[in-house]
C-alpha cells in the first residue's frame, strides 16, 4: 500500500491519542475459533454419504464446491487460512472425526479417530476447540437428548458428551493450548410442554453426570451455550439462557452466548459487561440472526461493531474466546469464511482505534455532548488505510484482492468437484 496512506491515517488517529501501531500490535494477539462446518454445510463424515440436518439445523442452498471429505475440508480450510490476517483456530464437531468408512456411533467416538486433525493442527500451529453432535441422529429425532424421559436415551447421550469431554482434553494436552469444549443441545418441544421442570431436572442430572470427570484446565475447559428457541423448539427450549447462565455459575463452567440465540432486539453487546463480573472467562459465537436464528454471513454492520467496542471496553479481551458460528451454501463457502473473520477482525481494530479513555472521561464527567461528538467524529477516521496496514504486515490480500483470490481458488479448485 501507499505508505503516505497509512501515515496520514495513523496521524489523524494519533490527533485523537489513539496510537495506530499499538492498535495493530494487540489485533495480532487475538485467535478467532473457526467453525469447520461453514465448509460443508454441517454435513459431517460419520458414513461416506453423511448428510446431517435437523435438531434445529438448516442450511440452505447447494453452491458448487462442497467439501466432500475431510482432504477437501482442510484444503479449504488452508485457503481460508491464507486470507484472514493472523493465527487462529479450529473448531471441530464430533461428527468430523476420521472413522475410516466405519460406522462408529457417537458413544464409542475415541480420541483415535481425531488423531488426523491433531497433527493437523499441530503442523499449523494452531489450536482445536470441540463440540458434541447432539442433533441428527435417531436417538434425537424426538428433539430431546439429555433432558429426554428415557433413561437410556439420557444415558447415551451423556457418554457421548463424556466421550466429547475426553477427546477435546487429549487435543488440548498435545497442541499445548486447552481446548474449548462447548455444549449446545437442541432439546425443546414445538408446542407447549407441561412439566418444563421435570426436563430441565433431568438435564442438570445429566450435565452433572457428563462433567463428572475431570480433566486440567490446562487441556480443555467447558462452556454451555443458551438459546432461546429454534425450529421444532419454537414453544420450549430446556437450555434457556437463565437454566444455563444458573447451571455455569454454580458449576463454574463457562457461558456461551451465541448473537443468534436471542430475541432480535437483544444485545448480546450489553450482555457482557454483566457476564464479565460474574464469570471469568467467556465463549462467543458470533453469528448473523436475520430475524431469527439463521447463521448469516457475519459482516463488519453495527451488531459486529457494537459486540466488539464492548468486549475491548471492558478490558477482557483476553478472557474471551471468540469464535466463529454461520453457514451458508448459497455462494463460495470459503468466501463467506474469509468475509464473516475478516469482519469480525475489522470490528476488533475498530475498537482497538477508539479514542477510549477520552470517552471515557466524558462519561464520567456526565459530559453526553462530547462523548456522542467524538463517536461520531471518530466514524469518519481513515480506518481502511490501517486495516489495509494490518493485512500487509500479516502477509494476506487486502479487501481489494479478496475477490480475485477467492475467485481463482474456485476456478481451480472448487468447480472441478462434483
Amino acid at each position: 500500500m501507499n505508505e503516505h496512506v497509512y501515515t496520514d491515517a495513523k496521524e489523524r488517529y494519533a490527533e485523537l491519542g489513539v496510537d495506530a501501531e499499538k492498535a495493530i500490535a494487540a489485533l495480532k494477539t487475538i485467535p478467532l475459533s473457526l467453525h469447520c462446518w461453514q465448509t460443508d454445510d454441517v454435513g459431517g463424515f460419520e458414513s461416506p454419504d453423511a448428510e446431517l440436518s435437523g435438531g434445529g439445523i438448516q442450511v440452505t442452498g447447494n453452491y458448487p464446491g462442497k467439501a466432500r471429505s475431510i482432504g477437501e475440508m482442510r484444503a479449504d480450510l488452508d485457503k481460508v487460512t491464507s486470507v484472514i490476517p493472523g493465527t487462529h483456530r479450529l473448531s471441530l464437531h464430533m461428527s468430523y472425526g476420521e472413522f475410516d468408512g466405519r460406522k462408529v456411533d457417537r458413544d464409542q467416538i475415541a480420541p483415535e479417530h481425531f488423531a488426523g486433525w491433531i497433527a493437523w493442527a499441530k503442523e499449523r500451529n494452531m489450536g482445536l476447540d470441540f463440540n458434541g453432535t447432539y442433533f441428527s441422529h435417531p436417538k434425537a429425532d424426538d428433539g430431546f437428548t439429555l433432558s429426554h424421559p428415557d433413561k437410556g436415551i439420557r444415558d447415551f447421550w451423556v457418554e457421548h458428551g463424556r466421550r466429547s469431554r475426553q477427546i477435546a482434553a487429549v487435543m488440548g494436552e498435545a497442541l499445548g493450548t486447552p481446548t474449548i469444549l462447548n455444549t449446545w443441545i437442541p432439546d425443546g418441544a414445538k408446542d407447549l410442554p407441561v412439566d418444563r421442570l421435570g426436563y430441565r431436572a433431568r438435564l442438570v442430572e445429566s450435565l452433572d453426570a457428563m462433567i463428572a470427570d475431570k480433566y486440567p484446565s490446562a487441556h480443555m475447559k467447558d462452556a454451555v451455550e443458551t438459546k432461546l428457541f429454534g425450529i421444532g423448539s419454537e414453544s420450549f427450549v430446556v437450555g434457556s439462557h437463565e437454566f444455563y447462565m444458573g447451571y455455569a455459575q454454580s458449576r463454574d463452567t463457562m457461558i456461551c452466548l451465541d448473537m443468534g440465540h436471542f430475541h432480535p432486539t437483544e444485545s448480546v453487546a450489553d450482555k457482557l459487561s454483566s457476564v464479565y463480573l460474574f464469570f471469568e472467562e467467556l465463549l462467543l459465537h458470533v453469528s448473523r440472526p436475520v430475524r431469527w436464528d439463521s447463521d448469516h454471513v457475519v459482516i463488519f454492520n453495527d451488531d459486529i461493531a457494537d459486540l466488539t467496542r464492548e468486549l475491548v471496553r471492558c478490558g477482557r479481551i483476553g478472557d474471551t474466546h471468540i469464535g466463529l458460528d454461520f453457514f451458508d451454501a448459497t455462494m463460495n463457502r470459503v468466501g463467506a469464511y474469509a468475509i464473516g473473520s475478516r469482519a469480525v477482525l475489522k470490528g476488533l481494530l475498530a475498537a482497538f482505534l477508539e479514542p477510549h479513555e477520552t470517552l471515557k472521561s466524558y462519561d464520567l464527567e456526565g459530559n453526553a455532548f462530547a462523548r456522542l461528538a467524538l463517536l461520531e467524529q471518530a466514524r469518519t477516521l481513515p480506518f481502511g488505510a490501517v486495516w489495509n496496514r494490518y493485512c500487509e504486515e500479516m502477509g494476506v490480500v487486502s479487501d481489494a484482492g479478496l475477490i480475485e483470490s477467492v475467485m481463482e481458488y474456485e476456478r481451480n479448485v472448487l468447480v472441478k468437484r462434483k
